[in-house]
């Protein structure tokens, strides 16, 4: 079933190299979105995909920035069709 989630990450997540690795990964998978850093200092990331891979890829996120990450907040909604592929938001 295809799903969208919208995340934010906090913690030290600007400036490793979040952004770039996030859209590596979520092309890799084939999933659509995109990710933007705010000026919090937080990044947020909006991704369409199978609910199975769009878990695999918050498990990558995860895994990579592990130390970098200190909250997340995370939110599922139905996927809308709205993205065409993975984008980074400057």
């Amino acid at each position: 079933m295809k799903k969208l989630v919208h995340v934010y990450y906090f913690g030290r997540v600007q400036g490793v190299g979040f952004r770039f690795t996030a859209q590596r990964i979520a092309e890799e998978l084939g999933l659509c979105g995109w990710v933007s850093n705010l000026d919090d200092g937080s990044v947020e990331i909006c991704a369409e995909g199978d609910e199975g891979v769009l878990n695999d890829f918050l498990t990558q996120i995860n895994s990579a920035f592990n130390s970098y990450i200190k909250d997340k907040q995370v939110n599922w909604k139905p996927a809308a069709g709205e993205f065409r592929d993975f984008s980074i938001k400057f």
